[in-house]
């Protein structure tokens, strides 16, 4: 593959991550600006809890997309003969890490956005979609449990290197586990104060079940 087709790969993932979905759909909709409220965070998360969980879902589901579909550019390589099977798994890591990246240093924003969790979801979706679907399981049932989105965010990305490691899924791919393992703690990282009001009782908690309040 060429430098210059590589590059434009990753400036293409690293836009894409960078779509700030959760500021440009409350101000466009709701005349919101969502860092201004709530835990202030770019994120689906914080789209739940001051638009509402229509807001929140499509939020959600466009950052998901944003990690797909860079994830989904070296498989678009794959197919222009531009790289091999084997070099595969390593470019979709590769622009999935950069979109994740995007999210959270987004250019159009001032590099001030969100966690990642739901980036990270779309591209773990591209990668391996059975493995995926476990997580996005367990994610749920702590959610329902706990209604701490950051524990659940954590446990289910959690389990994506425990469970290929285990090799659950069929043989381990050491790529995949070491890739898991760095994700891992990159979640972490982005949620440090989150662990730390998690240590002393006071997280933020978001009932999924709750009625959306109105907005205007």
């Amino acid at each position: 593959m060429s430098v210059a087709l590589l590059i434009v790969a990753i400036v293409a993932a690293y836009l894409l991550g960078s779509i700030p979905s959760s500021v440009w759909y409350g101000i466009g909709y709701f005349g919101i600006d969502v860092r201004k409220h709530g835990s202030g965070n770019a994120g689906a998360t914080n789209t739940f809890r001051v638009l509402g969980k229509r807001a929140g879902t499509v939020v959600m589901l466009i950052d998901v997309l944003k990690g797909w579909t860079a994830t989904c550019l070296a498989s678009m390589l794959f197919y222009m003969n531009e790289i091999g099977e084997t070099e595969l798994l390593m470019y979709k890591i590769i622009f999935g890490i950069i979109a994740i990246i995007g999210h959270i240093f987004p250019i159009f924003v001032n590099f001030k956005g969100g966690k990642g969790i739901a980036t990270l979801l779309g591209m773990v979706l591209a990668i391996h979609p059975e493995l995926a679907s476990v997580c996005i399981t367990i994610f749920i049932l702590t959610l329902i449990a706990s209604q701490y989105v950051s524990l659940s965010s954590i446990l289910a990305t959690l389990a994506f290197p425990v469970l290929s490691w285990t090799g659950v899924f069929g043989h381990p791919e050491p790529l995949l586990v070491v890739f898991g393992f760095t994700m891992f703690v990159l979640v972490v990282f982005t949620h440090q104060k989150n662990i730390g009001r998690l240590l002393k009782g006071n997280e933020n908690r978001v009932n999924i079940f709750a009625k959306s309040k109105a907005r205007s």
